[in-house]
């Protein structure tokens, strides 16, 4: 994507080896992006970053056409959007995909309600629908008893919330992000990506996240893609971004990073070695944690739904006085979701001792567990995948499926 007269002679150089700047001098055109090709899954969060001026921005508008790229093809399911004619371009991004903006373009002169519904008003969704499903989504982004407030009387976080309220009322199935938390403080920031994180996980949206921040990216994506100059310099999964530099410009990016933010609980997880059923006799169940070597064992129900954690003295107690059930030996288990960032999973140690943290997934399923020597591990900057003895499971993060790939395609945009 080129951005002035002489583009042809500016892409012949930039495919000769000259460099941005030196065809910019010569040529006057500046190149957004150069030769950028990726694909994102459904229901993914791909998020791209680099320095302002690097060209994320210019991809993310080529996807949607609101930046027409001077070579190169877009695709969404197999639909070539590059190409689309202006009327059928309208209804895809009318019905497919959204935009989410910085300030998200909010109108000052409407209530909340009235902004959430703007979007299904522009699709043009009959009044009461609009206003019912605007209504909906409250409760999603922590709104209850706000639809009748303006604009102008909401903190710029509670702003945040509207507009994405908006995005998430037209049920369009991919969003496009520019920065849409750059403007916020620090705490409030962070506010905003758990909430967006928890929403995605019910709505399980195609999102592309454009920032400038790392952590912000790393702590989001399911993959990130950084760019310098116009160019794509590394694609891969946060793990793959920190323990893998492909270049000394990524290894320079991502110097500092703070682990505790950006890596994930299921970056650090195992399988159990064992785990105990709700209806099993103490016997049993100290006989299996002896022979595995175990002080503390997850107890699960006949779908592996999490119940809680016990302890091997509590459990020999029990079997001392014949008990035939496990339940009084049964604790509460400390436990996260496999996106947790270690950060928040770091207390639940000093708080339990040595007890292992459990990894629930949908449905409260034990997924896996973290003990205290892989979340150590996980903080410093050379990782290795820990083993209790079963699976590991620290590379199962990203949606890819062979039948999911194909929701966007951005092929050498701008080459």
């Amino acid at each position: 994507m080129v951005f002035g007269r002489r583009a042809q002679q500016a892409l012949e150089m930039r495919r000769a080896g000259r460099s941005k700047a030196e065809v910019e001098r010569a040529t006057g055109a500046t190149i957004g992006a150069y030769d950028v090709t990726f694909d994102v899954a459904r229901g993914e969060i791909f998020v791209i970053i680099g320095l302002s001026g690097s060209g994320k921005s210019t991809i993310l508008r080529a996807i949607n056409r609101l930046n027409e790229s001077t070579e190169g093809k877009v695709y969404l399911d197999g639909d070539l959007i590059s190409e689309m004619p202006a009327k059928q371009l309208r209804e895809v991004r009318r019905k497919k995909i959204g935009m989410v903006f910085q300030h998200f373009g909010l109108l000052p002169n409407r209530t909340v309600l009235d902004n959430i519904a703007f979007g299904l008003e522009i699709q043009g969704v009959p009044a009461q629908e609009r206003k019912k499903k605007a209504e909906e989504t409250l409760p999603a982004v922590g709104l209850e008893g706000q639809g009748s407030k303006l604009i102008t009387e909401l903190s710029g976080g509670m702003k945040q919330r509207v507009g994405l309220a908006r995005a998430l009322a037209t049920e369009q199935e991919i969003l496009l992000m520019d920065e849409p938390f750059s403007a916020l403080d620090a705490l409030i920031r962070r506010d905003m990506q758990n909430l967006f994180l928890d929403i995605q996980g019910e709505a399980r949206r195609t999102v592309v996240f454009v920032t400038h921040d790392l952590d912000e990216a790393l702590t989001l994506g399911h993959r990130v893609a950084i760019m310098k100059d116009g160019d794509i310099v590394q694609i891969g999964t946060p793990e793959q971004i920190l323990r893998e530099p492909a270049t000394e410009y990524v290894e320079r990016f991502v110097e500092g990073v703070d682990y505790a933010k950006v890596r994930h609980a299921e970056s650090v997880m195992v399988r159990p070695r064992e785990v105990a059923y709700e209806n099993e006799g103490p016997t049993v169940v100290l006989r299996r944690m002896r022979q595995a070597g175990l002080s503390h064992i997850f107890v699960v129900d006949q779908e592996r739904r999490l119940i809680g954690v016990s302890e091997a003295e509590d459990v020999a107690r029990l079997a001392e006085r014949d008990e035939r059930e496990l339940q009084a030996a049964v604790n509460f288990a400390p436990n996260v979701g496999r996106r947790t960032p270690l950060r928040e999973v770091l207390p639940l140690f000093v708080e339990d001792g040595d007890a292992p943290v459990a990894v629930v997934g949908e449905g409260d399923r034990l997924e896996g567990i973290i003990v205290r020597g892989a979340l150590i591990a996980g903080l410093t900057t050379s990782v290795e995948p820990h083993d209790e003895g079963g699976e590991d499971l620290s590379g199962a993060a990203a949606p890819q499926t062979s039948e999911n790939l194909d929701r966007v395609h951005v092929r050498r945009v701008g080459e």
